[in-house]
């Protein structure tokens, strides 16, 4: 079988023919068992652009499932139940479907926006079953691990954000079961055992034919990452804190220049920091970024043309009139909390636009002459933060008769009221053109490299208290050229780093819950709880309640506490 490469393989997942289950889930928690016509290529390349696309049509148009599109997609879901109710962003139009309620920490079993996310998940694990299914013997079994792996990837967002899910491994007619908490744990840790074996070898697609599918590399990042969190995840009952270890050492026994599978991305190029060249739209092809990228779900602004994948990020918090930006369709939707801007600068001095300062009928070139004689640009914000990854803009670019504010205020009003956030751009670092103004060519590095060094670091102090991970931490934090480095290893300074380097990725959510922080009184932020100064939240908000239409027509399912 030729090989897979979803930005070359789109025709054949295009034209597979399978319809929307989003019906089927309503009335009954079955898999669709339908029966469509398609090339075995064809149906492998979707196993993985499921990740990434919403349809068979894209942007919009023969929907995967029976929603809004743009709405539904892997990316979009994940990110906003793990980022938009955190101290790292905001969404300006709290009048949005379910968003209040998301932003105020007060969801329900009704709210739209976690049932998109229960649906897509389920949705995409349906698709694994019926490949591993009929493809069981047909296929070599390194591909159809490939697809238990990315099967067993969403059976781990279900366990993060549900701590249960409607379980099968087959496809066929019978309601999916419950599994929950130690138990579908215990089911992942031992599928991941399994299957890492017939896996291709750590960091064998990590290059440009093969760029996106998921070698051993990708199932060691998941399964570390599946350990660090297994306090949570189990009540306690398990620790696996040396495992994780263990997994991260696999990882980082394959780093290193020449022929090491991974590295840091640390080179500038072309003015861009090796942080910033993680999140642009050559990362695909940026073979420093692709070091650092353990696992990508692949994106092109033509030939994966979505409103939920990463063309969501760049577009959602960029402004018309910003400098740079690296969109015709600027949605201004997501921009900063106070307390994101504080993790590089604790006392709130980011350089920033007075009402003053603001130019009637500014053009691009007079926003950045601006911007440039008050030292208040993106790049006087990363120097005076003296950290590259402090990637936000308080200058006057899309501002009209109002400048950004550091928080809103009494209420959330608009996309100025906060710093905008320039991480995700579709810019390319080698200066090509991308390959569409609207949708992004950004690739989405679900797993890349620094995430193992701060897992080791973490799973060695919650291990025995161990100091050894600071060589780990100050390895991230010299890849950002960051002045002020951390000299010992606690919570604050883990879950800090964490912030720091990972922000806007789609984690924040799961990494509070891990420190005890999300619920409860002990860390407040700005709009926690839907309170200006923050307020403290009851523990079940943790996990999210199993949506009401799936409780209620599957008898397996039940709900989760005090929902």
């Amino acid at each position: 079988m030729k090989k897979i490469l979803i930005k070359t393989a789109m025709a054949g997942m295009l034209c597979m023919g399978f319809v929307s289950c989003a019906d089927e889930l309503n009335i009954k928690s079955v898999d669709p068992h339908n029966y469509p016509t398609y090339s075995v290529e064809g149906l492998l390349a979707k196993q993985y652009a499921t990740l990434g696309l919403t349809g068979q049509k894209g942007p919009a148009g023969i929907a995967d499932l029976s929603c809004d599109e743009g709405e539904s997609g892997f990316i979009r879901t994940v990110f906003n139940l793990e980022e938009l109710m955190t101290d790292e962003t905001l969404w300006a139009w709290q009048e949005n479907d379910g968003i209040a309620p998301i932003t105020n920490m007060n969801w329900t079993k009704d709210n739209v926006r976690i049932n998109w996310a229960y649906q897509r998940l389920i949705f995409d694990i349906t698709l694994y079953n019926q490949f591993i299914t009929e493809q069981t013997g047909k296929l070599s079994d390194d591909q159809i691990a490939e697809v238990r792996f990315l099967r067993a990837l969403n059976y781990y967002y279900f366990l993060d954000l549900f701590r249960k899910a409607p379980f099968k491994d087959t496809f066929d007619d019978s309601l999916p079961v419950e599994k929950k908490g130690k138990d579908l744990y215990e089911w992942l840790d031992n599928e991941l055992t399994t299957i890492e074996p017939m896996m291709a070898e750590v960091g064998a697609y990590n290059n440009s034919e093969n760029f996106g599918r998921a070698d051993r590399g990708a199932a060691y990042a998941l399964h570390a990452r599946l350990a660090l969190n297994s306090a949570v995840y189990t009540d306690g009952q398990v620790k696996d804190y040396q495992k994780a270890i263990d997994y991260c050492d696999k990882i980082l026994n394959n780093v290193g220049e020449g022929e090491g599978k991974y590295n840091l991305c640390r080179k500038e190029k072309n003015g861009y920091s090796g942080y910033q060249q993680l999140f642009m739209g050559d990362n695909d092809c940026n073979p420093e970024a692709m070091k650092e990228i353990i696992f990508p779900i692949r994106q092109d602004g033509v030939k994966t043309r979505a409103y939920a994948g990463t063309s969501y990020l760049v577009n959602a918090t960029s402004i018309a009139g910003m400098p740079y930006a690296s969109t015709s369709d600027s949605w201004k939707c997501l921009f900063a909390r106070v307390d994101l801007v504080k993790k590089f600068f604790p006392n709130g001095d980011i350089p920033k636009a007075d009402k003053a300062d603001l130019v009637a009928n500014a053009d691009r070139d007079k926003i950045i002459a601006k911007d440039k004689e008050k030292k208040f640009s993106t790049a006087d914000v990363i120097a005076q933060a003296k950290d590259d990854r402090a990637l936000f803009y308080m200058g006057i670019g899309g501002c009209d008769d109002k400048v950004r504010t550091l928080t809103p205020g009494d209420a959330i009003t608009s996309p100025l009221n906060g710093a905008s956030i320039v991480k995700w751009s579709n810019t390319h670092a080698d200066g090509t053109p991308q390959h569409h103004q609207n949708y992004s060519d950004t690739d989405f590095p679900l797993f890349r490299l620094a995430e193992i060094y701060l897992t080791r670091a973490e799973a060695k102090y919650r291990l025995n208290g161990s100091q050894d991970g600071l060589a780990d931490i100050n390895l991230v934090q010299d890849r950002a050229n960051r002045e002020v480095k951390a000299t010992s290893v606690d919570e604050t300074t883990l879950i800090d780093e964490w912030c720091r380097e990972f922000y806007m990725e789609g984690r924040r959510r799961s990494d509070l819950v891990r420190f005890g922080l999300f619920t409860g009184s002990k860390y407040l932020w700005n709009f926690k709880g839907g309170v200006a100064d923050g307020t403290g939240i009851e523990a079940h908000y943790d996990i999210y309640p199993i949506p009401g239409n799936e409780t209620k027509n599957n008898p397996n399912m039940t709900q989760n506490p005090k929902y």
